[in-house]
């Protein structure tokens, strides 16, 4: 049982970043501070949510290295 709730706190560990970046985002579209006529719009999105996954992948992956030590 304990095994499992570690694991399931890793998964939600590393799911935060991607997670808190589609937060951003959608934080911005709703508070009118980013708009479709904004400019770059779509590169700027893109590059937050790949940010996001790139650091989730990070983190994801120091806890499968730290697991086959």
């Amino acid at each position: 049982m304990k095994r499992q709730m570690c694991y399931a706190l890793e998964i939600a560990i590393a799911f935060t970043p991607w997670l808190m970046s589609m937060y951003l985002l959608y934080w911005l579209e709703y508070s009118e501070i980013w708009t479709s006529q904004t400019a770059h719009h779509g590169k700027i999105s893109v590059a937050i949510l790949a940010v996001g996954m790139g650091l989730s992948f990070l983190v994801q992956s120091y806890f499968a290295k730290r697991k086959q030590k």
